[in-house]
């Protein structure tokens, strides 16, 4: 097993201190072949002053070469960055900064300012970003090293990137990591022919359990009780009290990467498919995860509707609130699968050629839901209580990717 940096039980050992690197902005997605293996440490260049605190509300929104900030209020833009083609948005967590993947790594962008930093966590592929327990956790596919930093760090970092911890990876691979809250550190195991399973190490960094019955392993999310859960080709699989569980899928095949999750509900919504052949990104049923219970069942969604995965979300009530190809926002009981509202937001729309491609998307922020619909260049605010549409906004391009500047 690759040795990783030793973390004092319970405690994250600070390391890695920022040093020197100019953020590109040149073409580019952010994501390429290589993965050679190389430090995956957090640089940055001379950066602007940045005063702390959270910012208003803001809302960051991305489109063909641009972002621009939204005031998450009335969705009035606050300011336009020119940025890479296409750029994913992901908060730190911190109620204030957004990361962007550039094709030199994470770049900082500060909702407050607003400012497009030149503050830059250096990653060969950047890929994955979770946030959980105080700790922001940075996932690199082009080399699986992962980096890591308390949330809150960059409110008070005057200007420089906070102090890091980077844990090796062993094979590079499209993966992700998470530590919890006694320093368990979760990540995938993967290399460049495949992906199957999880292994987890404790604070010193011995490795404790792992599961590989997890092909194709992808996405995470935390349930309440800090229940873990990794989507797999064949089920999902449930890390708890330092093991794992496999929940296997009622179907052969049957995909779940991505779980939408509340740190208050024991219950796990997932996306969900079972066709290994389908065309296109549209889905038209959803996982139902009870850890408790050990059950994992399927449910269709009405005739003519799908969805994407950026169309799924957790709210008010820890409901699950889905976005269909229909136009309207599904209100879904995570315990049955019923669907017990639905609100036109949008016009109906179809599924995108491809997946980096603009189509509706979804994120939320308490009560409110701030929906995007690309062929009209504008973003709503849903009140998710009442489906009452709060405020509209509009941008200079299609909006793609969003992000809440959540604290």
């Amino acid at each position: 097993m690759t040795s990783r940096i030793t973390r004092g039980a319970g405690a994250l050992a600070m390391l890695a201190t920022a040093s020197l690197l100019a953020a590109a902005c040149g073409g580019g997605s952010g994501s390429g072949d290589e993965s050679e293996s190389r430090d995956a440490s957090a640089t940055t260049s001379s950066a602007g002053t940045r005063g702390s605190g959270t910012a208003e509300n803001r809302l960051a929104v991305s489109f063909e070469n641009g972002i621009a900030v939204l005031d998450g209020e009335t969705l009035e833009v606050v300011e336009e960055f020119e940025s890479e083609e296409f750029t994913r948005l992901n908060a730190v967590g911190d109620g204030r900064n957004v990361l962007v993947t550039m094709s030199d790594g994470f770049q900082v962008l500060d909702t407050g300012e607003p400012s497009l930093t030149d503050l830059v966590f250096k990653a060969e592929t950047p890929a994955h970003v979770v946030r959980h327990d105080g700790r922001t956790v940075l996932y690199d596919d082009g080399t699986s090293d992962t980096t890591i930093f308390e949330t809150t760090a960059l409110l008070d970092s005057n200007g420089q990137l906070p102090e890091t911890e980077v844990v090796p990876g062993e094979d590079a691979h499209h993966g992700v990591s998470i530590v919890l809250s006694d320093g368990t550190f979760l990540t995938t195991i993967g290399n460049d022919a495949g992906r199957s399973g999880v292994r987890a190490m404790d604070a010193d960094g011995n490795e404790v359990a792992r599961n590989e019955d997890c092909p194709g392993v992808h996405g995470e999310g935390t349930a309440a009780d800090e229940t873990v859960v990794f989507g797999c080709e064949n089920g999902a699989l449930l890390f708890k009290d330092g093991e794992f569980q496999k929940l296997t899928a009622e179907d052969e095949y049957g995909r779940m990467g991505n779980a939408y999750v509340s740190e208050t509900s024991p219950l796990i919504v997932g996306d969900y498919k079972d066709d290994p052949d389908a065309e296109g990104v549209l889905l038209d049923q959803v996982a139902l995860i009870d850890p408790a219970a050990g059950t994992h069942r399927v449910v269709d969604l009405p005739d003519g509707v799908e969805y994407t995965w950026r169309g799924v979300a957790r709210g008010p009530g820890d409901l699950a609130y889905i976005l269909g190809t229909d136009g309207s926002l599904h209100v879904m009981d995570p315990a049955t699968g019923e669907i017990s509202d639905s609100y036109e937001v949008v016009d109906p729309w179809e599924g995108p050629a491809e997946w980096q491609n603009p189509h509706p998307s979804m994120v939320v922020r308490g009560d409110v839901a701030y929906v995007s619909e690309p062929s009209k260049n504008s973003v709503y605010a849903i009140d998710l209580t009442s489906g009452e549409v709060l405020a509209t906004g509009e941008i200079s391009g299609e909006p793609n990717e969003m992000a809440v500047a959540l604290g």
